[in-house]
């Protein structure tokens, strides 16, 4: 009852505001209404493999073309809500603002997004961060992502599983193959004992062309991981995909 009341009394004092216009929102709300409605939660129908949204429903076991043309080297991949411009400043105070105090938040709309991936997930490995950028960032926003969503679930969290090899450029001025080229052989596995023979679930924040958690899946397949799925806060759909 103390701590109710106290939980009570911080909520009138220093009240919860929604992360996008700062309405004031019930505790752990994140978002208002009205900014809730404009988020694009992903969900079926979707490619079975890599979870691009459908516009129609086609079949639980459907793929995309991209997957059956040039499959993924993960198994599942599955994300909360699309990046666009309702969504993008949700993200980008969470990577670049110091907003790391949503993380909770987003891990348990990600728990609910992939609940289908934990369901057989032993290891939880987020993307690694490059020592310099690590440095210059202050925090590894997947790394946070992934602890958060292993207290929730109870699943153990190995956050050094992966390395950085070599500091490259970002990937946002690339295409697909570009990303593709910029990442060869800069992923590698640092705990192979932490990874061989389980089911691992890669988390990242955003997931644009698959191009980070392709590499990451590969190398962690290469360490003797049983399986590999993708998890992630937020996702690029690009019109006409």
């Amino acid at each position: 009852m103390l701590m109710q009341s106290l939980r009570f009394l911080f909520d009138i004092l220093i009240p919860q505001r929604c992360f996008l216009c700062g309405t004031p929102v019930p505790r752990d709300g994140g978002l208002c209404p009205v900014c809730w409605s404009r988020i694009t939660f992903l969900g079926s129908p979707q490619c079975l493999r890599c979870g691009l949204p459908f516009e129609l429903e086609i079949g639980p076991a459907t793929l995309c073309g991209a997957c059956i043309s040039d499959p993924p080297g993960f198994h599942r991949a599955r994300s909360v809500f699309r990046y666009d411009g309702a969504s993008r400043d949700l993200v980008l105070g969470f990577k670049h603002g110091d907003r790391t105090g949503r993380a909770p938040l987003f891990a348990r709309w990600m728990a609910r997004a992939g609940a289908d991936l934990l369901a057989g997930t032993d290891v939880i490995v987020p993307v690694p961060l490059h020592p310099l950028r690590l440095f210059l960032r202050r925090y590894n926003q997947s790394a946070l992502l992934a602890n958060a969503l292993s207290r929730q679930t109870g699943i153990r969290c190995c956050p050094d599983a992966l390395i950085r090899v070599r500091h490259t450029p970002t990937q946002g001025g690339f295409g697909r193959r570009g990303r593709r080229a910029n990442l060869q052989g800069v992923i590698r596995a640092r705990r192979p004992d932490a990874i061989a023979g389980r089911n691992v679930l890669l988390i990242d924040d955003v997931f644009t062309t698959g191009a980070t958690v392709g590499e990451c899946a590969r190398a962690l397949r290469a360490a003797g991981a049983g399986s590999v799925d993708v998890l992630t806060l937020a996702r690029v759909v690009r019109a006409g995909q």
